[in-house]
């Protein structure tokens, strides 16, 4: 049965026998073609469009487009991509990875693309439906293989979106043999202390036909780490952040979400590490008849947590962040002089770039604490994830 005839149709990607006609409605909105025309500045719009209509079905669009486009964003904006783990991942089976959240367009991108590099083949991607603001960007993410996850719903509607998502995931991972992408959380973590919320894993356990273990079990849990040495959001999070405390109303708009996206996209990323740990469902399925379902979220949720954040990559700057945020000097052997320079170089440069009419000394004391403490987090994760404290 496909995606319509189990009710899926409207949060699943679009298959290859539509492609050609979502390409061409794709194409003629103006706002897709002001999005590529600012992110590809050089490119000759007609003979991209050409480029777009050649492809037939997802694995042409993302060799041919979507590869193409990552690796031009990894060298304009990265110091480069590199993974560990990978090896482990078997190309013949279907997994649930589970990352950490640093970037709303590009940690499943990212990953996708160590995959087409290692001829792997790729994931679908959960993507919010706050952020389908536009119908082409719908179109984009449902023809590059991206699953729609229903936010904000009263609580009845939101329980049949959980079931219906759920239901969706175990279809891809055990019948489609897809292997799917979510993050472990809803929303980035704002101080980058990653952790897994509970009703992600609820959420995975409500379809599969047996018991919560039973079906985790069966999507084949696979937790991935993801570190960027610089988050270009970083300044935009302490600003959320200062507002927040200004005014403990205030919601970011729509244009505060795109300008989060175009920020992420286009900004300097630095070095960029993941690491993808082994699958969890033989943990997971140790725990049949050992705890009830809320402690089997719980220690499910553990197991993730510790997978992400032993995988993390550790670079000067989060040494030099925890070393300030927490006003110590136990990690001064791990950077020099020259690097922790650079450092304040860096931070006090993008608090410069907050942007939110006259901020006090004090203030901005406390956006600088924020940056460092979030680069610090990943660093205090990895140790006490590997039993330091």
């Amino acid at each position: 049965m496909n995606a319509k005839e189990l009710g899926f149709s409207d949060i699943a990607p679009y298959d290859d026998t539509c492609f050609a006609e979502r390409i061409a409605q794709m194409v003629k909105e103006p706002g897709f073609e002001h999005a590529v025309r600012w992110v590809l500045p050089d490119i000759e719009y007609k003979d991209f469009v050409t480029l777009l209509e050649s492809c037939k079905n997802k694995h042409d669009f993302q060799t041919g487009v979507m590869m193409r486009f990552l690796e031009n964003l990894e060298s304009a904006t990265t110091s480069g991509i590199t993974s560990s783990g990978i090896d482990g991942v078997d190309s013949g089976k279907a997994y649930t990875y589970i990352s950490n959240h640093r970037d709303i367009v590009l940690d499943a991108s990212f990953i996708n693309l160590c995959f087409l590099r290692k001829g792997i083949k790729t994931s679908e991607v959960a993507i919010g439906d706050n952020l389908l603001i536009y119908d082409w960007i719908t179109h984009l993410v449902k023809l590059n293989g991206s699953f729609i996850v229903k936010r904000n719903l009263p609580t009845r509607q939101a329980l049949d979106a959980a079931k219906q998502l759920s239901g969706y995931i175990h279809h891809a991972v055990t019948e489609k043999c897809e292997s799917i992408w979510i993050a472990q959380r809803q929303g980035r973590a704002k101080d980058s202390s990653d952790h897994t919320q509970e009703s992600v894993i609820k959420m995975l356990g409500l379809a599969g036909g047996g018991s919560m273990v039973h079906n985790l079990s069966e999507l084949n849990i696979l937790p991935v780490a993801i570190s960027y040495e610089y988050d270009p959001n970083d300044f935009l999070k302490a600003r959320e952040w200062l507002l927040r405390h200004r005014d403990p109303e205030f919601k970011k708009s729509q244009h505060d979400d795109l300008f989060s996206m175009e920020t992420g996209l286009l900004g300097n990323k630095g070095r960029i590490h993941i690491a993808f740990a082994g699958c969890i469902s033989p943990l997971i399925a140790s725990l049949e008849g050992e705890a009830d379902k809320q402690e089997t979220v719980r220690m499910v949720c553990r197991h993730i947590d510790c997978g992400i954040h032993v995988g993390y990559k550790i670079f000067p700057i989060n040494y030099v962040a925890y070393d300030r945020a927490f006003d110590s000097d136990m990690y001064a052997d791990r950077y020099t002089a020259e690097e922790a320079e650079a450092v304040t170089a860096y931070v006090e440069g993008q608090l410069d770039k907050v942007d939110v009419g006259d901020i006090t000394v004090q203030e901005r004391n406390f956006m600088r604490t924020y940056i460092y403490t979030m680069y610090a987090n990943p660093l205090r994760n990895k140790l006490l994830a590997a039993g330091h404290f």
